[in-house]
């Protein structure tokens, strides 16, 4: 109890001290407490431990649903909290950044697991603290002074215009060549493309309004090439069914997002195309679209990002264009 006080008080004169006035009082503060028992009277601390860390994590699971978090993410930060949980026998508010440091540690030594995977745990910790601290559950969230984890960027590949080509030339049936031409022409998600209905399709305009995650609302824009062919799938159903893409066997159900990644990477093997599933035709809009100029800001909007940072990691600029450009102004 004694360190947390001293780190408690050493943390709150931290913006007032320079480091040997910080050294000074962590030592004054060290000899004056060394003969003195120190106990805890923090109402704040003892409310948050007479609500288990179970329950704590029940609430910050229900106020992200309020959010407007996707039942598929909370499921995500739920498994990974309650692993953090079943790894300590602390009180979840008695956890301290060291404890947090050295979990995150033991737990890429034992799983073997990248980078990336650690920081996506340390954002899910970090959202989780933060909410505790909001909440006044604790003092301050001991995640503040783990930094993002440092990863390896790979440029992930995108479709060229030949495999685009090809993909479409080679179509065994009108809905999967409607079905590419829609991926490939907006960019959306392929869990947006297994909820449109047909009556969410506007022929004029070329253009749909689709939920993109957390329920958000957004249009997307498709060109002509995908407007005839979409219209010719249409033209060819004889279901009722309302979904926009459905299975071709009877009773022709709508089309889940398993349907369309078995289906295309079908469709990839038979043509010899490496690595050939929804997610790609979205990257390879989002690089095109910027490679040719197209604001950023821009793209972000067309891809339903949040964050501009998420648009520009899905982006990988053509280096051929960037040498054109340095021997254009550069060279």
């Amino acid at each position: 109890m004694k360190d947390l006080l001293i780190t408690e008080i050493l943390q709150e004169m931290l913006p007032h001290l320079d480091n040997a006035q910080m050294i000074q009082l962590q030592s004054t503060l060290t000899r004056c407490l060394a003969a003195h028992e120190v106990t805890a009277h923090n109402p704040a601390e003892e409310i948050a431990t007479a609500i288990t860390s179970s329950e704590l994590l029940t609430m910050f699971l229900a106020a992200k649903k309020v959010e407007g978090c996707s039942s598929k993410t909370i499921r995500y930060y739920e498994s990974t909290l309650r692993h953090l949980l079943a790894a300590s026998a602390r009180h979840i508010t008695h956890l301290t950044t060291d404890d947090l440091r050295g979990y995150l540690s033991d737990y890429q030594e034992r799983s073997t697991c990248s980078r990336t995977n650690i920081d996506n745990i340390r954002r899910i910790l970090s959202s989780f603290f933060a909410w505790l601290e909001d909440e006044n559950y604790i003092l301050k969230s001991p995640v503040r002074r783990i930094h993002k984890i440092k990863t390896a960027k790979v440029i992930k590949e995108t479709y060229t215009d030949e495999a685009l080509e090809q993909m479409r030339d080679h179509s065994a049936h009108i809905r999967d060549l409607a079905m590419i031409d829609l991926l490939a022409s907006t960019g959306m998600r392929v869990g947006e493309l297994v909820r449109l209905n047909r009556s969410d399709i506007d022929f004029e305009r070329r253009e749909c309004i689709v939920f993109g995650k957390g329920s958000k609302e957004r249009p997307v824009y498709f060109d002509a090439r995908t407007k005839i062919h979409l219209r010719s799938y249409l033209d060819s159903r004889t279901d009722e069914n309302p979904a926009l893409f459905v299975s071709l066997q009877r009773p022709h159900k709508r089309l889940q997002i398993s349907g369309v990644e078995i289906r295309l990477r079908k469709i990839g093997r038979r043509l010899g195309i490496a690595r050939v599933h929804p997610h790609k035709f979205r990257r390879t809009l989002a690089t095109r679209a910027i490679d040719k100029g197209m604001p950023i800001e821009q793209v972000q909007q067309l891809l339903g990002h949040s964050k501009i940072e998420t648009t520009m990691a899905y982006a990988m600029v053509d280096q051929s264009n960037v040498k054109r450009s340095h021997q254009k102004y550069i060279a």
